[in-house]
C-alpha cells in the first residue's frame, strides 16, 4: 500500500480525534501534561484498534458492525452531556474535571478509535501489512490530537463555560455523525 494512502487514511481517522480534542482541551487545566495524557492515549487507541481489527480479522467483524457506533455514540454523548452540564452549572467549580484522567478519558479513547477497528479488519481482509498503517495513523492520530487540545484549551481559557458548553454539544454532534453514517451505508 502507497505511503499516500496510508497517509490519507491515517489523517481521515484522525478527524474525529481532532474534533473530540477541541472539545476536550476547554476543560483541560494548566500545564502540558493532561494534553500529552489525551494526545497519547487517542494515538494509542488509534494505532492499537487496528491491530487488533486485522488480528481477528472477519471473526469479529459480524459481532461489532451492528453496534459499534452505538457503543461510539454513547461515550460521546455520556462526555459530551457531563461537559454541557458543567457549563450550564451555575457554580464554579474551584477544580475543573479534567478529561485526561479516568474513566473519562479511556471512554474517549474507544469513542474515537471504533472506527480503527473496522479499518484494521478490512486491510486484514485485503492481505495489507497492518504495522505501517498502524504507527502512522497513531503518529498523525496523536499529532492532530494535541493540536486540536492546544485550539480547544485556548479558546476554554478565554470564553470558559459558553465554550464548554460547545464542546459537548460538539461531542455530541460526532456521535451522531457517527450513528447515521453507519446507518446510511
Amino acid at each position: 500500500m502507497p505511503f499516500t494512502t496510508i497517509f490519507l487514511i491515517a489523517f481521515s481517522m484522525a478527524m474525529d480525534a481532532f474534533a473530540v480534542s477541541l472539545g476536550s482541551g476547554v476543560k483541560i487545566g494548566p500545564g502540558p501534561r493532561p494534553l500529552f495524557r489525551i494526545a497519547f492515549h487517542f494515538g494509542l487507541f488509534q494505532a492499537v484498534m487496528p491491530v487488533i481489527g486485522w488480528l481477528f480479522g472477519n471473526t469479529i467483524e459480524p459481532y461489532v458492525q451492528d453496534f459499534d457506533h452505538w457503543v461510539a455514540f454513547g461515550l460521546l454523548a455520556f462526555v459530551g452531556i457531563r461537559m454541557i452540564r458543567s457549563g450550564l452549572s451555575k457554580d464554579e467549580e474551584e477544580t475543573p474535571r479534567d478529561p485526561s484522567r479516568g474513566m473519562t478519558m479511556v471512554m474517549l479513547s474507544i469513542a474515537v478509535s471504533v472506527d480503527a477497528l473496522a479499518i484494521g479488519l478490512s486491510l486484514g481482509l485485503l492481505g495489507i501489512t497492518i504495522w505501517t498503517p498502524a504507527i502512522v495513523i497513531g503518529l498523525v492520530t496523536g499529532i492532530l490530537s494535541l493540536v486540536g487540545l492546544r485550539v480547544g484549551n485556548g479558546f476554554g481559557k478565554k470564553y470558559g463555560k459558553p465554550v464548554e458548553v460547545l464542546g459537548g454539544l460538539v461531542l455530541i454532534g460526532i456521535g451522531i455523525r457517527i450513528v447515521v453514517s453507519h446507518l446510511k451505508g
